[in-house]
Parts: C-alpha cells; sequence; structure tokens
C-alpha cells in the first residue's frame, strides 16, 4: 500500500498505531491492515463451513505428548515455563 495513500485513508492517529503495531511485530503495515480487515469482515458462511469441512477431511498428523505441546506453546508465546 502507498503510505501517502493509507495515511489520508485513515487520518495521522490511526496511522501510526498500525505502524507502531507493525513495528512491534515485525511485520509489514500490508499484513496488519489484513489482519484488521479480517477481524473485523469475517468471512462468509460458505467459506467458513468450506474451512471447517477441510479441516475435518485433513489427515491425522503425529504430535508430542501434552507436556511437549504445553511447552512448545509456552516457546511460542514468548513465555519461558
Amino acid at each position: 500500500m502507498q503510505q501517502d495513500h493509507l495515511e489520508d485513508v485513515l487520518g495521522a492517529e490511526r496511522y501510526e498505531r498500525v505502524v507502531t503495531l507493525a513495528n512491534e511485530r515485525h511485520v509489514t503495515v500490508d499484513d496488519i491492515v489484513r489482519e484488521a480487515i479480517d477481524r473485523g469482515l469475517p468471512a462468509s458462511a460458505s467459506r467458513r463451513r468450506a474451512a471447517a469441512e477441510a479441516i475435518l477431511a485433513a489427515e491425522p498428523m503425529p504430535v508430542g505428548s501434552v507436556d511437549e505441546l504445553l511447552e512448545e506453546l509456552d516457546r511460542s508465546r514468548g513465555r519461558w515455563a
């Protein structure tokens, strides 16, 4: 996205919030805008249904023990147990 146009559309204060969040997450401003749209304008029921069906149809995958999974989640969230 073009910075000047996006700043004009959002206004200075909103644009700075988007830029700050993007910097904190080490992602692009575009990523933040897409995420905000996805959260604010959820997919249609048919898209959600199709996604759920695809997940349910997927082959099982090997996973570790519950303790290993909890440790992995803690690491991914920046928590050290």
